[in-house]
């Protein structure tokens, strides 16, 4: 398996650009690369996307804190991300403060930010996008 990687692959069913602009203030993301369906070199098969989707994101690749994450729009407007949380872990609770605010902004909160066995602080939250994050600040004796 040597040369084997994972990368997140997140689907915003139209809203992708919009989701990178918003990561970008939210916590310093920066897109590596960005290809529109009507850019491609090779069109989708017919009927394969939504009307209205030809300038929409077909691949992206972008970073957070050197971290490698690829976006799309998907081939329409059903994308949903369920069943996994990105996990942000910064070095200070001033941070996590920073990040956890400007990610909740137009989302959701499941766990305020709070003192854990495991964190001085750490949150969930679930973004504008529908993305789950679970913010924490890094210590010797929890999750990284």
């Amino acid at each position: 398996m040597s040369g084997t990687t994972i990368t997140p692959y997140l689907f915003f069913g139209g809203r992708c650009e919009e989701a990178l602009a918003f990561y970008g203030q939210a916590v310093g993301a920066e897109v590596v690369m960005m290809m529109r369906y009507n850019e491609s070199p090779e069109p989708p098969p017919p009927g394969m996307l939504q009307p209205g989707f030809e300038n929409k994101v077909m691949h992206a690749t972008f970073s957070i804190q050197g971290v490698t994450l690829m976006a799309s729009d998907g081939c329409d407007e059903q994308s949903k991300a369920v069943g996994f949380r990105l996990a942000l872990s910064v070095p200070t609770e001033a941070q996590a403060t920073q990040a956890f605010g400007a990610l909740s902004d137009g989302g959701s909160v499941q766990m305020p930010l709070t003192k854990t066995f495991w964190s001085p602080c750490f949150g969930m939250l679930t973004d504008r996008f529908g993305i789950g994050w679970m913010v924490t600040v890094a210590t010797d004796a929890g999750p990284k």
